[in-house]
């Protein structure tokens, strides 16, 4: 995915017949929906730029009504499809939050400047996050998103520093 836009969902399917859609949250913040004018669709050939004309909620799901598509038809095909935003439209983030696509593939190391691996994924567990790292050997190391474990995150220069605390590498 280009650095620049970040996936804040993905269609799961059609609402009613005029052009609604239902769209699972790829985002922290539902809510984040009724503030948004703009998204990108991926088409997966193309992307395209669509207003964002109404938005509504059911269950776990953004309901969008997106301008000019008030068919179920001409929606429909794009079933499964991202929606994305420019960083400009991105939600601010506060101290100490990051983007997962800024996360990826930095490198962690200790506090001691040792070299684990490289961070390849970040499972959101509800409690805290867990970092995956993957080290040069294949092996994975898995480092929970934590005070006391990551110490340092520093995205410029794509280095996550990390306490290693016992039990948690072999």
């Amino acid at each position: 995915m280009e650095d620049n836009l970040l996936r804040v969902g993905v269609i799961s399917s059609t609402h009613g017949v005029r052009g609604e859609v239902k769209v699972f949250p790829t985002t922290d913040d539902l809510n984040r929906f009724k503030k948004l004018k703009q998204v990108i669709l991926d088409t997966g050939k193309e992307k395209i730029d669509l207003e964002v004309e109404g938005c509504k909620f059911f269950k776990q799901f953004a309901i969008l009504k997106f301008k000019g598509i008030d068919n179920i038809n001409d929606i429909e095909k794009y079933k499964g499809k991202d929606l994305l935003v420019t960083r400009e439209n991105a939600v601010e983030l506060k101290e100490g939050e990051f983007f997962i696509v800024d996360l990826v593939g930095c490198t962690a190391v200790t506090e001691e400047g040792e070299e684990l691996g490289t961070l390849t994924e970040v499972i959101q567990t509800g409690a805290n996050d867990v970092f995956v790292i993957q080290t040069k050997d294949r092996k994975e190391i898995l480092l929970p998103y934590i005070d006391q474990c990551i110490l340092n995150i520093d995205i410029e220069a794509k280095k996550i520093t990390a306490h290693l605390m016992p039990g948690l590498v072999d």
